[in-house]
C-alpha cells in the first residue's frame, strides 16, 4: 500500500481545498444560525464538477472511487464547514451507488446527470421510528397497483427531505411475516418527493442546522414501476453495497472537522496571553491537542487502508468500521479540546469551536452508533457470539 497521493489526489484535494476556502467562518456561522441551506456552496461544488466525482464518466461524472471521495468530504469538513458542507453534498457524493450498481440505464440516465450537475437534490429514506438500526423491520409498504407501487408509511431523520426533489426510498413490498429470510421483501425505490403525499416535518436538533433533519409522514405515495432499483424484494442486498464506503465517507468527515477544531485550538493557543505568556506553552493545554494530533493521524492511516481495499474490491468491513470508530473518536476529543483550550470563549459562538464540537459530536451516532462498530468488530472480526 503506498500512503503517498496519486496525482489525481493531490489534485483533488489543491482544488476543493481552495475552493471551499471562499466560504468563511461567517457563511457557515450564518448558515447553521438561521437554518439555511448552503445553496451557494452546494452551486460550488456543482459547478466544479465535484458533485461527480464517483458517478461514472458516461453520466458526466469522473468516475473516481471512494479514496478520492473521502478527500473531498475531508477537505469540505475541514475549511470550517463542518458537517454542514458535508452533508449538503454527502448523498450526491456516493448515496446514489445502489442506483448506479442495480438501477436500469432508464432510470439512471434520467437521474444521474442531474446529480452530476446539482440540479437534482435526493434525500435518503430508511430509518424509521420503530426500526433503527434494525433495517429489517421496517413497516413502510409499497403495494403494487398496475404500473405503480403505492406507499404508505413514516421515515426519521432524512436529511436535505426540504431542499430534495426525490428520494431514494426502501419499503417492504412483502411483510416481514411472510418472508423465510429477515432481509427478503425489502424493495428500493429512487422516486418523486410528492408535497400532497409526503408530510415533511423539521426536526429540532443540536447542530448542523444548516441541513435539516426530517420526520417523513407517506399517504398514498404512487411510484412508478419504472422507478424500481432492481428487483422486487431484494433492496437490503442493494443498500448493503453501501456500507462500508458510508463509514469511510463519515470517517473522512470526522478527520476533517477534527483537523479544523485543532487548527482553531493551536492558533487560540498561540495567539492567547495569560499570565504573560501563551496559554499553549502550558502543558496542561499542549499535551491534550499533541494527543489529539496523534490520535487523528493514526485515524487516518486506517482510513486510507480501508479505502485502498475498497477501490481494490478487496474485503474491507474491518477496516471501514474501525476507521469510522477511530475517526469519530478523534474527531469529537480534538473538537472537545479545542473548547476547553479557548475556555469561556469556547462556549460562545465567536471562535466557532462550539459549533465544530456540536456537529462532531453527531458522528459518534450517525450512521450508526460507535457501540454497533464494536459490535460487528466484536462478533465478524473476533468470531463472540452475536448480542443481537
Amino acid at each position: 500500500m503506498d500512503l503517498d497521493l496519486t496525482d489525481d489526489q493531490a489534485t483533488i484535494r489543491k482544488a476543493v481545498r481552495e475552493l471551499a476556502a471562499g466560504f468563511d467562518d461567517a457563511y457557515w456561522r450564518g448558515c447553521d444560525h438561521d437554518h439555511r441551506f448552503p445553496s451557494e456552496f452546494y452551486d460550488a461544488l456543482a459547478t466544479g464538477g465535484w458533485l461527480g466525482i464517483t458517478t461514472p464518466e458516461e453520466y458526466g461524472g469522473h468516475g473516481f472511487g471512494i479514496s478520492e471521495a473521502c478527500l473531498l468530504l475531508e477537505e469540505c469538513a475541514r475549511s470550517g464547514g463542518g458537517m454542514n458542507a458535508a452533508s449538503a453534498i454527502h448523498l450526491s457524493i456516493f448515496g446514489m451507488h445502489p442506483v448506479i450498481k442495480h438501477g436500469s440505464e432508464e432510470l439512471k440516465a434520467r437521474t444521474l446527470p442531474r446529480i452530476v450537475d446539482g440540479s437534482l437534490h435526493v434525500c435518503f429514506g430508511v430509518t424509521e421510528p420503530g426500526a433503527g438500526l434494525d433495517t429489517t423491520k421496517i413497516t413502510t409498504a409499497a403495494r403494487r397497483d398496475g404500473d405503480h407501487y403505492v406507499v404508505n408509511g413514516r421515515k426519521v431523520w432524512i436529511s436535505k427531505a426540504q431542499e430534495s426533489e426525490k428520494i431514494l426510498l426502501l419499503t417492504r413490498t412483502t411483510r416481514f411475516e411472510d418472508v423465510s429470510r429477515k432481509t427478503d421483501g425489502l424493495t428500493l425505490f429512487l422516486t418523486d418527493l410528492d408535497r400532497a403525499r409526503v408530510d415533511i416535518r423539521p426536526i429540532p436538533k443540536m447542530g448542523r442546522n444548516a441541513v435539516s433533519s426530517n420526520e417523513l409522514f407517506i399517504d398514498d405515495l404512487r411510484v412508478p414501476v419504472e422507478d424500481r432499483v432492481g428487483e422486487e424484494g431484494e433492496g437490503f442486498r442493494y443498500i448493503l453495497d453501501g456500507l462500508n464506503p458510508e463509514r469511510m465517507l463519515i470517517g473522512a468527515e470526522a478527520l476533517g472537522l477534527g483537523r479544523v477544531a485543532l487548527d482553531r485550538a493551536v492558533r487560540y493557543g498561540t495567539e492567547r496571553e495569560v499570565f504573560g505568556r501563551p496559554i499553549g506553552q502550558n502543558q496542561g493545554l499542549q499535551f491534550p491537542l499533541a494527543d489529539s494530533l496523534a490520535r487523528l493521524d493514526a485515524a487516518e492511516l486506517v482510513l486510507r487502508r480501508a479505502t485502498w481495499l475498497y477501490d481494490r474490491g478487496e474485503p474491507c468491513g474491518r477496516e471501514a468500521n474501525t476507521a469510522k470508530y477511530l475517526c469519530a473518536d478523534a474527531g469529537f476529543d480534538a473538537a472537545d479540546r479545542a473548547l476547553q483550550t479557548h475556555g469561556g470563549m469556547g462556549y460562545s459562538e465567536e471562535y466557532d469551536v462550539a459549533r465544530y464540537f456540536r456537529e462532531a459530536r453527531l458522528l459518534k451516532i450517525a450512521p450508526l452508533s460507535q457501540e454497533m462498530v464494536l459490535n460487528y468488530l466484536g462478533s465478524h472480526v473476533l468470531g463472540l457470539p452475536r448480542s443481537y
